[in-house]
């Protein structure tokens, strides 16, 4: 069994504030280290679950915040960006039986955490056919695009109950719950048993139930909070912006939507 990790900081446990998920911050070491046990409880689930090999891709920032670290031997370590519209799920393809997704977060102009956003924290919002898109359901696209069902989510509760109302066959766990400014969060030797429970788990149930459909077409809203981020990203071609601060693009192609966001957000 070959497996994919996409791993993300603000959706780890305890993590509250961005000077916590900002590599060069003072406040940030716990938080990168946090991350990397919690992959690592990630990959001895999958390994306990059968997998073979195991390639993660470090998605948070710059892409640079994971080593090998405490991790197994069968495994790959995709660091930085390549430029690739895949972005947090680079190197995915029909090769692979399985992504889990690691210390991911809710969507953009959510209440559910501090550090709620998609994909950049200039956007207040992004919908996808006229629903709040996340950054998982981005990549859960992308997967389904290559025919590989993400079957494990770990991240912020409110995350959490979004996966389950998308599909409700994919394992989560919930690290943090979202108070205001605040989170209330396990103890990290809790979730890291968590998480490895909870792979082994999705990954001995029937796997081909966790694919998301794709949409035969995509209507997408991009709405910043600086006015001048829509007046720049309304020169690609094909988006029409429909206000001073939103734009709309709309295609029955999925690459195209990831082509779009490369460029635009």
């Amino acid at each position: 069994m070959k497996i994919y990790i996409s791993a993300d900081i603000e959706g780890i446990t305890g993590i509250v504030n961005w000077d916590e998920a900002t590599r060069w911050k003072p406040d940030y070491p716990p938080f990168g280290a946090e991350m990397l046990k919690e992959v690592q409880a990630a990959c001895e689930g999958a390994n306990d679950g059968g997998a073979k090999e195991i390639w993660i891709k470090d998605a948070h920032g710059v892409g640079r915040n994971l080593s090998f670290n405490g991790l197994p031997k069968n495994t790959k370590l995709i660091r930085a960006f390549s430029g690739h519209p895949f972005c947090m799920m680079q190197e995915i393809d029909e090769t692979f039986d399985a992504v889990l997704m690691v210390g991911y977060h809710s969507y953009a102009s959510s209440s559910e955490s501090p550090l709620a956003h998609t994909l950049e924290t200039d956007l207040a919002y992004m919908k996808i056919n006229g629903n709040y898109a996340s950054e998982f359901l981005i990549n859960a696209y992308t997967a389904s695009m290559v025919g590989v069902p993400v079957v494990f989510v770990s991240g912020d509760i409110g995350l959490c109950n979004h996966v389950k109302e998308i599909n409700q066959n994919i394992t989560t766990v919930g690290v943090n719950q979202g108070v205001g400014c605040s989170v209330i969060s396990a103890h990290p030797d809790q979730v890291f048993e968590d998480i490895k429970k909870g792979v082994k788990k999705a990954l001995s149930k029937d796997i081909k139930e966790c694919k998301l459909t794709l949409p035969e077409w995509f209507e997408v809203e991009l709405s910043f909070i600086d006015h001048t981020k829509a007046y720049k990203g309304a020169f690609y071609p094909n988006i029409k912006k429909i206000s001073s601060t939103n734009l709309f693009f709309e295609t029955s192609d999925y690459f195209e939507v990831l082509r779009m966001l490369s460029f635009v957000v």
